[in-house]
């Protein structure tokens, strides 16, 4: 299984190991350091992601977002 990480700096998208999460690597596009979220804060994300799936939110000026 991959994990994919995007650089914070330049926002390259970085096919990674699972091995790669919650340690900092090297972007090799710009070389700027980042840490790589661990995989149980990916998981929370991507639960709350999954929970707001198909949800519609109205904001107080009536624009419709989902």
């Amino acid at each position: 299984m991959k994990l994919l990480a995007g650089c914070p700096n330049c926002g390259r998208t970085l096919h990674l190991s699972l091995s790669a999460a919650d340690r900092r690597l090297a972007c090799p596009a710009c070389g700027r350091m980042f840490k790589v979220p661990n995989l149980e804060d990916l998981q929370k994300a991507l639960s709350v992601a999954d929970a707001a799936k198909g949800e519609i939110y109205v904001d107080e000026n009536g624009n419709v977002y989902g």
